[in-house]
Parts: C-alpha cells; structure tokens; sequence
C-alpha cells in the first residue's frame, strides 16, 4: 500500500534527558509530554554503589554529563534535562549551577536539573514553606534540606524510606503513607523527591486529600523543560499544570494579601485528612529486594527517628 500521500510523520520538538544509569520511569516521563514532543534519553554509566550521597556525586560528574549532552545533541533536542534530584542538589546551589553550565556549554543548547526546576516550580506557586518526602536515606534527605534551606525554602515537615536501591518499585500507598506524615504545621505546598519514585497517578489524590499543590521530582523536570521551549506539560488534575486543579482542591487561586499568588484554604478536620491508619513502607512481596525500615518522620524542633 502506497501511504506517501500521508506526507508524514508530523514534525517532532526534541527534549533530551540525561537519567541515572538506574532509572526506571521512562514511561512516567512521556505522560507529561504532549504529542508533538519527543524525549531522547541517554543514561550516565553504571557505577556499583547503592543510593547514596557518593552515588550521586559520581553519577553527577561534568565530565559525565558533558559525554551524555554530546551524545543526545546528535538527534538536536532544545533543551536538555538533568532527571535525577540528589545528583543535582547533592552539592548545593552553586553546584546546580555548574552542571547546568557544563551541559549547557558541551551541548550549545538550555540545560537545567531537576532541582533547579523545583526551585523554579516553588516560585510559580509561590511556595516558601513546604513538607517533604523522600525514599532516600536521612543522610541524602538531609542534602535536600540543606539545598532548600539554601535557597529560602523551609521544610516544615519531612518522611524518608531510608532505601539505597530498588526504588522504582515503591508502591503509590507508600507514598501517600509518607505524605500523610510529613505534611504537619503549615505547608504550602508537598514536595515528593526522587525521579526514581512513581508519582504520576498519585498527585491528584493527594493534592485533594491535603489540600495543597503536590509537585514531584518528574513533574517539575518536564514542566521546566517543556516551558524552556514554549509546551505545556500534560498533567490532568496537577496544579502546576493544570489551571482548573489550581482554583479547585489544590486551592492556588491568588490573592492580594499572598504575593505568590498561594492562598491555602482552612485545613480539613484531621480525623477527615488523614483517615486511616498508614500501612508498611513497603510490601511484602518486595522486601527481599528493599530495605524494609518503617518510614522516618522528621518535624524541624520535633522528634526525629533514625
């Protein structure tokens, strides 16, 4: 059959993403992307070291990066992305700034990094005050915190699974089981860490559930890379993406008493929020590939376990 009369296929925008060697989430990346964009995605060499503060300096190496940007350069992407959050905050602010220059300079082309698109979210939502959750260790978590203290942004509140690999197969309740716990005084908005971590189905039920935005490791590289170059990430029901999500659950309507635009409705009765008690950390059908601590749940002036 002769299908030259179609005159396909329809041009396609490119965004280039450099992952860890162990990410496991292609799939979860292409559900923000919208139709006429493809991803190209290479990934940094494999290293035999667990989840970890090393590990993420030595997969977040220039001279690592700068091989990955000069290898996806060949299929001329507009932007490349760092997909990986502690690789890129591990070295705080200005060693952010450094990897997206080195990608950037090797490529010729806009770069940014994970946590340099968390930063850019905070500031579209005009979140100052978040809660935060993470599979990684408290070492690792600790290097979040730090590299959002940096910046301005205060953890009010914080659950870790303390997991070194495997994280791909975290099951969503385990997530909301963290969010539940981390979200304690006032937060304006969620923070879910690790583009490792499943999160996609997850966000509309918690953002309805506690009342705030929930952004997420995956969520924001894609956002920040799609708007480098002028696309709307595909996110129904997300409050950064989606403008109805923003005036409904998510309650992000402005105000002018909230210079962010961020106005954070009446907390629902706790007994409503979190209904429910919250369930093991992980399954048990994975617990001889995972480490298998009950979730940490540190509170800045509280209690803190592990």
């Amino acid at each position: 059959m002769d299908v030259s009369f179609l005159g396909g296929p329809l041009p396609q925008r490119g965004v280039g993403v450099v992952a860890p060697f162990d990410f496991a989430l292609d799939r979860e990346l292409w559900r923000w992307v919208p139709d006429d964009v493809s991803l190209h995605l290479t990934r940094t060499p494999f290293v035999p070291v667990e989840v970890s503060l090393d590990l993420a300096r030595l997969i977040s190496e220039h001279q690592t990066l700068r091989s990955a940007v000069l290898a996806l350069c060949e299929v001329a992407p507009e932007v490349v992305a760092y997909a990986c959050t502690s690789g890129s905050f591990v070295d705080g602010l200005a060693g952010e700034r450094a990897m997206c220059a080195a990608m950037a300079h090797s490529g010729e082309v806009p770069a940014l990094t994970t946590s340099g698109a968390l930063l850019e979210a905070l500031r579209e939502i005009g979140a100052r005050r978040i809660a935060v959750v993470t599979p990684y260790t408290k070492s690792v978590t600790d290097s979040l915190e730090d590299y959002l203290g940096e910046a301005g942004i205060t953890v009010t509140g914080r659950a870790y699974l303390g997991l070194t690999r495997h994280i791909w197969r975290v099951p969503y309740r385990d997530v909301v089981d963290m969010a539940r716990q981390a979200v304690v005084g006032a937060a304006d908005a969620l923070f879910i860490s690790c583009t490792n971590l499943p999160t996609y189905d997850v966000i509309p039920q918690l953002e309805a559930e506690l009342r705030m935005p929930v952004l997420s490791a995956n969520q924001v590289t894609m956002w920040a890379a799609l708007r480098s170059i002028g696309e709307q990430a595909v996110g129904p029901y997300q409050a950064l993406l989606d403008p109805v999500a923003r005036h409904g659950p998510a309650s992000m309507s402005g105000s002018a008493s909230s210079p962010g635009g961020f106005v954070r409705p009446p907390e629902p009765p706790p007994e409503a929020a979190f209904a429910g008690p919250p369930g093991p950390p992980v399954s048990e059908s994975e617990a001889a590939d995972m480490l298998d601590p009950p979730p940490y749940l540190d509170e800045p002036g509280g209690p803190s376990f592990g």
